[in-house]
């Protein structure tokens, strides 16, 4: 873990509500896809903790929805602004637990850590569930990572009319051996329920600290109780507890 100033590069909408927000400085303690910063803003108390949507030597990305007081303060922001960042936070995913094809499976703002996955696996099978046509981002850019990438909208005016389940009725099973998801809770829960392979799930709860001190994203598995900010995010399938 570390806590230091970023320098904001680039911080551009994306789609409804959807920004896009680059920070430059060190990002050597950022390890795996999956993992997230927590961004400290003046005036509010508690940071927030955003996924990293990809990151090299010298940047991170990251992709977020205004939702609250904290991201609307960060959709004013521009270049040349800094921010507090505690980096390298959280349990990220394991490109190497995938063995053949695998499946990747995000609902909006759960799609932004599956970038990066996409970039270190194989030609992986893409499905990318939102509300609605003007929600949707970033679909070229998975597309240059994959040959199969779907889009579905709840309410049909892009894609695949319904939910991300409803676009994977159109992969075959044998198709893929492993599967990657990161969304909203109802939408893992559906595609535990539809999907069989295992696979690794990237969860959202509410983080105090965000690394693991106060306890209070604590959830059951069935191994124990986990912390979702620093045993998870991303937990396995099979230690799942509904």
């Amino acid at each position: 873990m570390l806590i230091s100033d970023f320098a904001i590069l680039e911080n551009e909408p994306l789609a409804n509500l959807v920004y896009k927000m680059v920070l430059e400085g060190d990002t050597s303690h950022i390890k795996k896809p999956g993992q997230f910063i927590n961004i400290k803003l003046d005036g509010l108390y508690l940071r927030r903790p955003i996924s990293v949507c990809d990151y090299d030597e010298k940047t991170v990305s990251i992709i977020y929805k205004i939702v609250g007081k904290g991201t609307e303060k960060m959709s004013l922001m521009r270049q040349g602004d800094t921010l507090n960042v505690m980096s390298g936070l959280g349990n990220g995913f394991s490109p190497e637990n995938s063995h053949g094809r695998s499946l990747l499976v995000g609902g909006g703002v759960g799609v932004p850590p599956l970038y990066r996955l996409a970039k270190e696996l194989d030609n992986p099978i893409v499905v990318l569930g939102f509300n609605s046509s003007g929600d949707v981002f970033y679909e070229d850019e998975f597309r240059r990572l994959s040959d199969s990438v779907y889009v579905s909208t709840a309410d049909g005016s892009y894609g695949v009319k319904g939910f991300v389940t409803d676009a994977i009725k159109n992969i075959p099973p044998e198709s893929y051996t492993y599967t990657y998801a990161c969304g909203p809770e109802p939408m893992l829960k559906a595609l535990y329920s539809t999907v069989t392979a295992d696979g690794e799930y990237s969860f959202e709860e509410r983080m105090g600290c965000g690394f693991g001190a106060c306890m209070g994203c604590s959830c059951k598995t069935k191994y124990g109780s986990k912390r979702i900010c620093k045993d998870g995010p991303v937990l396995r399938r099979e230690e799942i507890i509904w």
